[in-house]
């Protein structure tokens, strides 16, 4: 985007009006609030919607099949948003990308909400997967566009921002667990889609006032020729996919087990590829080439914390339905409700990190020994879930206060390891890559969810213990490797620090 065009799109914005910032920041704050209530509203009772016996309102689906399902839809989310990202730079600007978005992802929720089959579920999948990729990636592109490069709120700005994604995430189980515990998944998911509503009514009653040219302007549009032949393109592979898979379901190639391992396999097969690609570019200086290696240890480390701290909404989630005292203090617990305790965490201890991180200066951890902190904090995460059945046994209802220490536990490793990762990101990308190895950070995570459709086929009640054991001292253990190597990575990094 030109110098020229950039000015344009800050001088057209109000500079103050949303707590001594631009107006716009309203519009994008409740805008991906609501978009975020919609999504951790409807995963927060997923899992259950598709293992849960007909007759309870469920698709009676097998809970190992329901499980790397919940993995693999995770995966294609994150993946989606490269897509998107793409979609909004060179065709239609990133505020049409998010009000597309947002209308995929309320009609993805509205299939969910309609009393059907397996293929309702599967067509909502696809609208929300697409939809997400749309807006999540665009809709805080914008937050960058409504500020000035120069203004000092900008970083402000986004913590405010990110404030709304975690207040949309902890409000939105508890509302929508509450709505199905007592009148079913299918008004728990219509609950979803009326949050998705009403950010896009946000988003269209407040943009023209708000945001002025902010997300209008495509960065790098095609031209008419280009248009065509990408069209084409994307014609011509729709086609392809459409016959081929046309003909894998009946001859019996595509299936479940298929599908799921072509995900794993493009999970660490992209990443793969976007770093042989920067690494091997003209473009890229030799000491860019230095920061790359360096990135890829630090994107490993991120891979391995990601698949602990997603399993939050699936095996966990699985713990707090069939392993948790759900009667507590008198109070009857929805399982959903634990899906709220690492939004309200980051939302309590955020600010904390960052005061201390300022605190401490040049005295705090370098990048690759937060890093490892954060593997640390995840595998201890997964240890402590085995102390209940261990002094309980495998069969006792546990007390849930132990599930909510698991979840405190890994966000402070979330702490340590994600705002860093974002930063490091932004100091370690190739300067004619910038904006692809911040995708790149995003994959990490479709990386995890990927790894973690192939792990959870083994978590069953008699392997429960040996599960957690594994994977937790697995990330200790590249915990402790990350931080005697993190010199050597420091090294590689040529003054990032």
């Amino acid at each position: 985007m030109s110098d020229f065009n950039r000015q344009k799109i800050v001088s057209s914005v109000p500079q103050k009006g949303f707590f001594g910032h631009p107006k716009g920041l309203f519009t994008l704050f409740f805008t991906e609030f609501w978009e975020r209530f919609s999504y951790y509203g409807m995963k927060a009772i997923l899992l259950y919607y598709m293992y849960y016996e007909v007759t309870k309102g469920g698709l009676g689906l097998d809970q190992t099949t329901a499980l790397s399902i919940v993995s693999i839809y995770g995966s294609l989310v994150y993946m989606s948003g490269i897509i998107g990202g793409w979609l909004a730079d060179r065709i239609f600007g990133t505020s049409r990308a998010v009000f597309y978005g947002g209308i995929l992802i309320m009609l993805g929720h509205i299939a969910l909400a309609i009393p059907g089959n397996i293929t309702f579920f599967f067509v909502s999948m696809v609208l929300i997967v697409l939809g997400t990729g749309l807006l999540k990636p665009n809709v805080s592109s914008v937050v960058g566009e409504i500020y000035s490069e120069e203004d000092s709120r900008r970083d402000s700005g986004f913590s405010i921002f990110y404030m709304g994604i975690n207040l949309g995430g902890f409000i939105s189980p508890l509302v929508v667990g509450a709505v199905q515990s007592h009148y079913g998944f299918h008004l728990g998911f219509a609950c979803a889609a009326v949050g998705m509503f009403i950010g896009l009514l946000v988003f269209l009653l407040t943009k023209k006032k708000n945001l002025g040219l902010a997300g209008t302007i495509v960065a790098n549009p095609l031209s008419p020729s280009e248009k065509k032949k990408v069209f084409s393109i994307i014609g011509l592979a729709v086609v392809i996919i459409a016959i081929l898979v046309a003909i894998a379901i009946p001859t019996g190639y595509l299936t479940f087990k298929s599908f799921i391992a072509l995900i794993g396999i493009l999970g660490f097969l992209i990443p793969t590829i976007y770093f042989v690609v920067m690494y091997r570019s003209p473009k890229t200086t030799k000491v860019e080439r230095s920061r790359i290696i360096a990135y890829i240890p630090l994107f490993l480390a991120a891979v391995m914390f990601w698949a602990i701290q997603e399993q939050g909404s699936t095996i966990l989630a699985n713990y707090a339905d069939k392993r948790t005292q759900l009667d507590f203090a008198g109070i009857h617990i929805s399982p959903a409700w634990f899906q709220s305790a690492n939004p309200l965490f980051i939302i309590i201890f955020a600010p904390v990190f960052a005061w201390l991180w300022l605190k401490l200066g040049k005295r705090q951890p370098s990048i690759p020994k937060k890093f490892s902190l954060g593997l640390l904090f995840a595998g201890l995460s997964f240890l402590v879930i085995l102390l209940p059945a261990y002094f309980g046994g495998a069969n006792s209802l546990v007390n849930p206060l132990w599930l909510v220490l698991s979840y405190f536990i890994v966000v402070i490793g979330e702490l340590c390891l994600s705002p860093v990762g974002l930063s490091a990101t932004t100091k370690l990308a190739p300067v004619a890559f910038s904006a692809q190895t911040m995708s790149l950070w995003f994959l990490s995570n479709a990386a995890a969810q990927a790894l973690n459709a192939q792990i959870v086929k083994f978590y069953t009640p008699a392997t429960e213990m040996v599960y957690f054991g594994v994977i937790g001292g697995i990330s200790i253990l590249l915990g402790v490797i990350l931080l005697i190597v993190s010199p050597v990575i420091q090294k590689y990094m040529k003054g990032v620090h």
